[in-house]
C-alpha cells in the first residue's frame, strides 16, 4: 500500500462538507429501501457497473497510462479482469448467497426453528488506494451492491486521471443516493470518516488503517481493512530455480512493485543463491529487455515523492554494504527505477524495515530454515508469504510455523485472482476478508432468527422446584 505520507498528502481544494453530508443522508434513506431488495434488483445494479467497465476500456487504459504509464495488458489483468470476474461471480451466486441459512436446533432449543438471515449492513464507505485504483474501488463496490448496500467511494488523489474517470462513470449510471465518488485529499477522507457509516472498507497502509479504525470506533462502525506489510519469499535448496525466478520477478516487478502482496524480500538457500540471481537477472531481461526504461511493458512509480523514498532505500542499503546484483538505474524526472536485485543487505538497513512498495528485491541467504522462520515470526504478520520448494516436509513446516494472510507455494500472487478463496490479512496486515462470498458477507450482517414452535424451555422457569432443578442439572451436564 502507499506510504502514510502519500496517503495523507494535502492539496489546495477543501472538501464540500455540506455536499458530502447531503449525499450521506440520501444514502441512509436508500439503505432503508434496499433492505427489501431482491436478488434481481441487486444483480441489475452490478450489471450497470459491468457495462461501465466494458464500454469504457479505452478510457481506462488512457487514464492508467496518464497516471503512471501502466501497460494496457497489465490494466487488463490487474484492473479490469478482477472487477469483471467478481461481478460475474456475484451475478451467478447472489441468489444462493442471499437465501436464509437453516440451522438445526440444539438439545436445549429443541422445538424451535432457527436460521441465519443475511441483511445489508447499510451505508458503506470504500476508501481505495492509488496502486490499483479501478480494481480496489470497484471490486468492493460489487460486493457492496451484491449485499444491498449503497456506497461512497473515496479514491486516491494520487491517481487523478483514474479517480476523475471513475467519478464520471459512476455519476453517469447511478444516482448519488445509490453510489457516489468523492474526490479530494486527506480532508475529504476526514470529513467522510466523521460520519456514522454502517461499514468501512479500507485498502491502504497499516498506519493509516489504524487511523481509519479509530474513526470507525467513534461510531462503532464495522470495518474491513486490507493492509500490507513485508511479504517474505523463501526459496529452498529443492526449488526449481528457473521457475521460481520467473514467478518471483513477475510478481515483484509487475506494476513496478507497487502491489500490496508483491514479494517484499527473499530468503534463498545459500546453495542456490548464485543460480537464482542469475536466473532472475535473465528473466528481468526477458520481460523488459536490456533497457527497461524503454520498455512499453514496464510501469512507472506513481510520483516523485514515492520515487525519492524508494531511491533512498536503495542508496542507504548500498551505503551500508549492500550490492546491486542487477538494475539500479534511475531517472527522477520520469519516476523510473529499474527492476533491481540487491544482495548482501545488512539487517539494519531501512529496506529491511519498511514496506518497499517498489521495484527493489533484497536477497538474503540462509542455511537454517528455523532462522528464517524465526525472522518472519519476530515481525508483524504479513499479508502474503511465498514458498518455493519441492519438499513436502518443508511445505508443512513453513505452513505450521508461520501466520500470514495468504500463502502461495511454487507460484506468486495468484491467490488474489482465485475467486473461490477469501482474500485478507491478519492483524497488522488486515482485518476481515473480501472477494466472492466473503466480500458479500463483509457487507452483510448475519442476523440470527429463532422462531418458537413447541419448545420446552418454559420447563426451566421459576419456581425452582426439585423437578425443575433436576431438569436444569441434567441440561447443564448434557447440553450441546
Amino acid at each position: 500500500m502507499s506510504t502514510p505520507a502519500e496517503q495523507l498528502a494535502a492539496s489546495d481544494t477543501a472538501p464540500d462538507v455540506a455536499a458530502i453530508d447531503t449525499i450521506f443522508r440520501s444514502q441512509q434513506a436508500t439503505a432503508l429501501q434496499w433492505r427489501r431488495s431482491t436478488p434481481a434488483e441487486r444483480i441489475e445494479r452490478i450489471k450497470k457497473l459491468v457495462a461501465l467497465v466494458q464500454d469504457n476500456t479505452d478510457r481506462i487504459y488512457a487514464a492508467a497510462h496518464a497516471d503512471f504509464r501502466k501497460p494496457e495488458s497489465e490494466v487488463d489483468i490487474s484492473e479490469i479482469m478482477p472487477v469483471l470476474a467478481e461481478a460475474r461471480k456475484n451475478i451467478k451466486k447472489l441468489k444462493k448467497w442471499m437465501k436464509p441459512k437453516r440451522v438445526m436446533p440444539t438439545s436445549t432449543t429443541f422445538g424451535t426453528k432457527a436460521w441465519i438471515q443475511y441483511e445489508p449492513r447499510g451505508v458503506s464507505l470504500i476508501i481505495s488506494p492509488w496502486n490499483y485504483p479501478l480494481n480496489l474501488s470497484f471490486m468492493p463496490l460489487v460486493s457492496a451492491l451484491g449485499a444491498g448496500c449503497p456506497a461512497i467511494i473515496k479514491p486516491s488523489e494520487m491517481t487523478p486521471h483514474m479517480s476523475a474517470l471513475m467519478k464520471e462513470l459512476i455519476e453517469s449510471a447511478f444516482d448519488p443516493s445509490e453510489v457516489a465518488v468523492i474526490e479530494g485529499d486527506v480532508r475529504a477522507s476526514q470529513a467522510l470518516l466523521s460520519l456514522p457509516f454502517d461499514h468501512i472498507f479500507f485498502t491502504g497502509s497499516p498506519t493509516v488503517g489504524k487511523i481509519v479504525m479509530k474513526a470507525a470506533a467513534e461510531h462503532l462502525t464495522s470495518v474491513t481493512l486490507e493492509l500490507g506489510g513485508k511479504s517474505p519469499v523463501i526459496v529452498d535448496e529443492t526449488a526449481n530455480v528457473k521457475r521460481a525466478a520467473e514467478s518471483i520477478t513477475w510478481g515483484k516487478f509487475a506494476n513496478n512493485g507497487q502491489t500490496c502482496i508483491a514479494p517484499d524480500y527473499l530468503f534463498v538457500h545459500e546453495s542456490v543463491k548464485e543460480a537464482f540471481v542469475e536466473a532472475a537477472s535473465a528473466q528481468i531481461r526477458k520481460f523488459y529487455g536490456d533497457n527497461p526504461e524503454q520498455s512499453a511493458d514496464y510501469c512507472r512509480i506513481v510520483n516523485g515523492r514515492h520515487h525519492g523514498r524508494i531511491q533512498g532505500l536503495m542508496t542507504e542499503a548500498v551505503d551500508k554494504g549492500a550490492r546491486i546484483a542487477h538494475g539500479g538505474q534511475s531517472n527522477d524526472e520520469e519516476h523510473f527505477l529499474a527492476p533491481t536485485l540487491i544482495t548482501d543487505v545488512p539487517a539494519d538497513a531501512r529496506i529491511m524495515e519498511e514496506e518497499i512498495f517498489g521495484p527493489l528485491l533484497p536477497i538474503l541467504t540462509y542455511t537454517d530454515l528455523d532462522q528464517v522462520l524465526g525472522h518472519i515470526n519476530e515481525n508483524p504478520k504479513p499479508l502474503a508469504l511465498y514458498l518455493f520448494s519441492r519438499d513436502q516436509a518443508t511445505m508443512d513446516k513453513v505452513m505450521h510455523s508461520t501466520s500470514a494472510g495468504s500463502t502461495c507455494i511454487n507460484t506468486n500472487m495468484v491467490q488474489y485472482l482465485h475467486g473461490n478463496l477469501p482474500f485478507g490479512g491478519v492483524n497488522n496486515s488486515g482485518i476481515g476478508n473480501a472477494h466472492g462470498h466473503w466480500g458479500f458477507k463483509a457487507f452483510s450482517h448475519e442476523r440470527s432468527v429463532v422462531r418458537d414452535k413447541f419448545s420446552m424451555t418454559k420447563m426451566f422457569n421459576p419456581p425452582y422446584t426439585d423437578f425443575v432443578k433436576k431438569m436444569i442439572k441434567f441440561t447443564v451436564n448434557h447440553a450441546a
